[in-house]
């Protein structure tokens, strides 16, 4: 039997250019408010046999305000970012530039002193294959942006220079259908969102 999981991207806590390397922030009122927009239409995601999320507040918070009452799966953590735990990148560029570029350039590598962009996809990915089927095998995940990005570098076996290159929008929904070591991107209408900065 085949897997439906679909991951829902944890609504906002501060504006994009504020975001914060494994931010713990709860939402604020205006993540709240975006959850309160688009709730309607990822409510019926609740019907999900198995429900979950990544262990930050917004994540949970996210997942509570949609009904989903979500188990926290520790696997589905961001990624550990060692000494730059709480900064913007920019802060962090502005610290150590050459390790950033480093970092950036370099899927193994580990400058910051926490995990390597390929641990963090290779870890997301192993949550990802050893769910279980349910009896009608879907799935939700609420999870901060970076760990669906890596759920989908693993899913479609892409580089893991992608990353970089996939916008996982907050209360968005992405759906990967499959089974471990073999799972498709499977594309469905979007709620439309709130404009945020």
């Amino acid at each position: 039997m085949q897997l439906r999981v679909t991951f829902v991207a944890a609504a906002r806590s501060s504006s994009l250019l504020a975001e914060r390397f494994e931010d713990d922030r709860p939402l604020d009122q205006a993540g709240w408010d975006e959850v309160l927009a688009v709730a309607h239409d990822l409510l019926p995601l609740a019907a999900a046999e198995l429900r979950y999320c990544s262990p930050t507040p917004r994540s949970r918070a996210t997942g509570d305000a949609l009904g989903y009452a979500p188990l926290v799966q520790l696997a589905l953590r961001d990624c550990d970012m060692g000494r730059w735990r709480g900064l913007t990148l920019g802060e962090a560029m502005a610290r150590e530039p050459e390790s950033v570029d480093a970092w950036l350039a370099d899927p193994r590598a580990t400058p910051h002193g926490g995990e390597s962009l390929l641990d963090f996809i290779t870890r997301v990915g192993g949550w990802l294959d050893t769910r279980p089927v349910g009896d009608g095998g879907r799935i939700v995940a609420v999870a901060e942006p970076a760990v669906i990005r890596a759920a989908l570098v693993y899913a479609l076996k892409a580089p893991p220079s992608t990353y970089w290159n996939i916008d996982v929008r907050p209360l968005s929904a992405t759906t990967v259908t499959g089974r471990a070591g073999r799972w498709n991107l499977r594309f469905e209408g979007a709620p439309a969102q709130p404009a945020r900065t």
